[in-house]
């Protein structure tokens, strides 16, 4: 006994910075979809799960906004609310919050070392070790369960969702928020397949609400929906939206439900965030009139109006101006395509990207490059980073049918040169953008607003 309890000592985690550490060492065993490891580490750590109140939340972007929304509304509402979400965009204990506080480092610190064992237990056997986002997952678990207790705990999906991580949860209600081309080496290459995964949230009997829109994707969730006997509300059938009134610092949306109709204000801008406002309204309204939530409209309409997500259309910077946005896929690019030019007004458009190695480019570039006068292409440190160069090569390709053949394009592997380029290159009446991977996004913030304890990471 006496040695076991040394050690035990001896692997002990010293600070929050050693168990970070721990924790991100785990990336090199990668994403490896499957739920045996982690039912077998909460298995270890007494079901924790089964005493929370969950909102699964699925989807190819939109995620982290719907995420945003869900825990404002509520929280507003009177309710205690603890938030999973991922990647984050300041410092890794953004992962974890309880009422939109990230966890103390301390508090993470401790349940990172009472998870270590388990985790080394499982590594020794023939499952392998737990990932990153595994023990990432089984620690906001403990974290919600035994240590903050919140009356409900919004649960956003990793990576698809039938085989990620986060469903080992029965929800109380589940939203798949839209489904896109990304992720397709894990997925699946077409959208009736990525639907299939998203799908696998829906558990029998729970109820389930979206916003996709492709006609191949809607009928997999309504297959889904039908096996698990699931009531589906669905974006354009039981709910839909009209877009009222937009500006640069709000827009309004009219919702209209099964139950009723309602006016919303909202903050986030793009059309891309009513689309999600009105998902989440509907998920509002399920918990409302079936489950007993007493959500008083006032408060819940000014959670709507004080939403805010980092990263997404945020303009972090007035002189020059600078927009940043994590649009990283196709659809995420062709929403930031739309959105810039219905928002801002400007002369010219300054915009710097850089991307991971495996993403669709192509398409994506599809919707940038018209919108676009000087394009800066960068790398961000991270390891998985797309080559600047041959990201130019791919532009000199495509812009000439975009009719952009003046388009300038910069090629600086350095994305804090690349960002003074931007900034001397946007003069009072331009606007500049920084895109792509929200890896570089994370830098980037905290560069221009001065964070230097800014961690970045999935």
């Amino acid at each position: 006994m006496g040695e076991s309890t040394d050690k035990e000592m001896d692997s002990e985690l010293k600070d929050y910075k050693e168990a970070v550490e721990w924790i991100n060492g785990l990336i090199p065993f990668g994403i490896r979809p499957g739920l045996e490891r982690i039912e077998l580490l909460l298995e270890r750590l007494g079901n924790p799960h089964r005493r929370l109140k969950f909102i699964h939340v699925a989807g190819t972007n939109g995620k982290g906004s719907s995420c945003a929304f869900l825990s404002r509304t509520l929280l507003e509402c009177g309710y205690s609310v603890g938030t999973f979400t991922s990647p984050y965009i300041t410092k890794f204990t953004n992962r974890f919050q309880y009422n939109l506080e990230d966890i103390p480092e301390a508090t993470l610190h401790e349940l990172t070392n009472r998870i270590v064992p388990f985790v080394k237990e499982i590594a020794d056997s023939e499952l392998g070790s737990p990932t990153m986002f595994e023990v990432s997952t089984a620690i906001a678990i403990l974290y919600f369960a035994e240590v903050c207790y919140p009356d409900v705990v919004v649960w956003e999906t990793g990576l698809g969702g039938r085989m990620d991580v986060t469903n080992i949860v029965t929800p109380i209600i589940s939203l798949i928020t839209n489904i896109g081309t990304d992720h397709t080496d894990v997925l699946g290459d077409t959208i009736e397949l990525i639907a299939k995964e998203k799908a696998g949230i829906i558990k029998p009997g729970v109820p389930v609400i979206s916003c996709v829109g492709q006609p191949e994707a809607i009928t997999v969730l309504k297959e889904t929906a039908a096996k698990h006997t699931s009531t589906l509300y669905l974006l354009g059938e039981q709910f839909h939206f009209d877009r009222k009134q937009l500006g640069e610092t709000l827009q309004k949306i009219s919702f209209h439900g099964p139950f009723r109709d309602l006016d919303i204000d909202i903050a986030m801008l793009g059309e891309h965030q009513c689309k999600n406002a009105a998902g989440v309204m509907m998920v509002l309204e399920v918990l409302r009139q079936y489950m007993a939530f007493n959500l008083d409209d006032k408060e819940m309409l000014h959670g709507f109006q004080s939403t805010f997500w980092a990263g997404r259309l945020e303009l972090v910077s007035e002189q020059p101006r600078i927009l940043l946005d994590g649009a990283h896929n196709p659809e995420g690019a062709e929403s930031l395509s739309r959105s810039i030019p219905e928002i801002y007004r400007y002369s010219k458009l300054n915009l710097m990207m850089g991307m991971l190695a495996n993403k669709h480019h192509r398409a994506y570039l599809k919707h940038i490059l018209p919108i676009v006068d000087t394009l800066i292409l960068t790398e961000p440190d991270f390891r998985r980073k797309m080559d600047a160069q041959a990201l130019f090569d791919l532009v000199v390709e495509l812009r000439d049918s975009y009719g952009k053949t003046n388009l300038e394009i910069i090629v600086e592997r350095d994305w804090r040169k690349a960002l003074s380029l931007l900034e001397s290159r946007t003069e009072r009446e331009d606007l500049g953008v920084v895109t792509g991977t929200l890896y570089m996004i994370s830098d980037v913030r905290a560069t221009l607003l001065h964070q230097t304890d800014s961690e970045k990471g999935w």
